[in-house]
């Protein structure tokens, strides 16, 4: 479908549904700069924009994404609330139940919010394979998802989802026509690290993580502008809570494990894995155990088409 057309269609649903004001969360990925940017137009000032830093976001990526919005006109607050999500989060393992809490606190973060504006409504980025994988209709649960699948029942808010037929590609194309600068970004998971930090989310853990994140994202993109490889549609690394014997100089230490993960895909749906060639990983493998020496000794790459896995680990 013509793309317009399809921000014609949630610009008319916008206007017709609200009629005081909204709030909602801006992380920056293409859905919800798409749904803010298609609700800004829809009741202009009405809409206040919030960017919740969770401590979980990528490197750099709070300064990245308040530009960014800024730049696009948006009204936005940027609420920095690590501390509230990590003590939340403290013994915290399971994957569901990281979802279903770190959904619950963005619900308690945009209600103090909401008394500060007086908002009415809350405008969410939700797209078709958030409620398809979260259990809509007669499927089984995939995972859940902070805007679907964890929201806790007491929401004291209305809630709209302009784009919750539409799917990634569809998305992209939207963003590309609204001259969006994140509608070639790649995926980011709402929950952010947390759900790429498997085991104890410690301050630590989720900072190992976001500089493996950093280092697996900067080698891919030089080779992909370098013409050595094609850039794949999501990649990412993850820490996991296996730990082994490495060497370190003459020492022998016991370090955590990084998976490094790229796939190829259309709308997230189904993946294949990436062929990436072995210099390229070896050089991340080096980078990586180098840069957090004592914390990372063992480096490895996921080649799970989805199904049978999924593109993130949790």
């Amino acid at each position: 479908m013509d793309p317009q057309m399809l921000i014609d269609e949630g610009v008319a649903i916008l206007k017709e549904k609200i009629d005081d004001v909204a709030i909602i969360a801006c992380s920056g990925g293409i859905d919800s700069t798409v749904a803010a940017v298609m609700a800004n137009g829809a009741v202009g000032n009405m809409l206040h924009c919030v960017y919740v830093d969770t401590g979980f976001m990528r490197k750099g990526e709070t300064e990245e994404v308040r530009e960014m919005l800024t730049d696009l006109g948006l009204n936005l607050k940027v609420v920095d609330a690590s501390e509230r999500f990590f003590k939340h989060l403290e013994g915290v393992t399971e994957p569901e139940e990281k979802r279903k809490v770190i959904g619950e606190q963005f619900i308690r973060v945009f209600e103090e919010e909401q008394a500060s504006c007086g908002a009415k409504y809350l405008v969410q980025g939700t797209i078709a394979p958030d409620w398809i994988e979260s259990g809509g209709g007669e499927r089984d649960v995939i995972k859940s998802h902070h805007n679907v699948g964890g929201l806790p029942e007491d929401v004291d808010l209305t809630i709209v989802e302009p784009l919750r037929e539409f799917y990634k590609d569809e998305v992209r194309n939207m963003a590309e026509l609204l001259k969006i600068p994140s509608s070639n970004r790649q995926p980011f998971p709402g929950p952010g690290l947390a759900v790429r930090v498997l085991g104890d989310l410690t301050r630590e853990r989720t900072e190992a993580c976001r500089e493996a994140c950093a280092i697996v994202e900067e080698e891919f993109e030089t080779a992909a502008e370098a013409g050595e490889m094609e850039l794949p549609w999501q990649y990412f690394a993850a820490l996991l809570p296996v730990s082994s014997v490495g060497v370190h100089g003459d020492a022998r230490v016991y370090g955590e494990t990084i998976v490094v993960r790229a796939v190829r895909s259309i709308d997230g749906m189904s993946a294949r894995y990436s062929e990436i060639p072995h210099s390229i990983l070896q050089k991340i493998s080096t980078r990586i155990t180098n840069t957090l020496k004592g914390h990372v000794n063992r480096v490895v790459y996921d080649i799970t088409h989805k199904p049978p896995g999924t593109i993130e680990w949790e």
